[in-house]
């Protein structure tokens, strides 16, 4: 699965941005507030603007302090998955409840310095991690090869049945760097300047995939 993220999109044409990348399967939103993240973007007014401009899912991933109170409007408003920090959340697993009777699939996203070992229990509530590849907050960053080891272990506890999830991969993702994260395990994997700033990014987003396919262990 490829989500572009529009983090990279001209934001004065987010509706032509999203016709652009019709191929994909998801369409990845940052949500920052300049709070738990130092950069600020959009918020829920955009998001209720272009879930009526597109069809394709939206996967929005909530850099905001409070999230227990804030993200709630997302999943009413018909984003498909909205992504949370465990930094952030007071109580992730009532949380991941709400969420999921709000009527979304219900995200956690881990920092990079987070270790994933202490959340798996929580993990148990949830449709997607989002392991950030990246440190959250700005687009272009390059891509932090270190993580891949907590997506291995979140492989392992799916393939395995001890966790029921997609395993999902955000920063830094670009036609370099697919390949290894899809050898590790990755489901779907969040690109933003690797799509938005080719010359026709609906092929981008396909020679991306392309490229996870080729590389995805073969599993059952």
């Amino acid at each position: 699965m490829i989500a572009p993220s529009i983090l990279s999109a001209d934001f004065a044409n987010l509706a032509r941005e999203a016709a652009a990348v019709t191929g994909a399967e998801w369409l990845h939103v940052d949500v920052m507030d300049a709070h738990f993240v130092p950069n600020l973007t959009l918020g829920l007014p955009v998001v209720k603007s272009l879930l009526k401009a597109t069809d394709i899912p939206l996967d929005c991933h909530l850099m905001i302090d409070d999230p227990d109170r804030w993200a709630i409007g997302y999943a009413e408003a018909g984003a498909h998955n909205v992504t949370v920090h465990v930094e952030a959340a007071a109580d992730p697993v009532q949380l991941a409840k709400n969420l999921r009777a709000a009527g979304s699939k219900a995200g956690l996203s881990i920092k990079p310095g987070t270790p994933l070992e202490p959340y798996v229990e929580v993990l148990k509530h949830y449709d997607t991690l989002l392991v950030m590849s990246v440190e959250p907050g700005f687009g272009g960053q390059s891509f932090m090869v270190e993580v891949l080891d907590k997506v291995r272990t979140a492989r392992r506890l799916v393939d395995t049945g001890h966790l029921r999830l997609l395993v999902e991969i955000d920063g830094g993702i670009n036609s370099d760097t697919i390949a290894a994260a899809a050898e590790a395990g990755v489901d779907c994997f969040v690109a933003g300047s690797a799509v938005y700033d080719a010359e026709d990014p609906g092929r981008a987003v396909e020679a991306l995939r392309a490229l996870a396919a080729a590389s995805s262990p073969h599993r059952g």
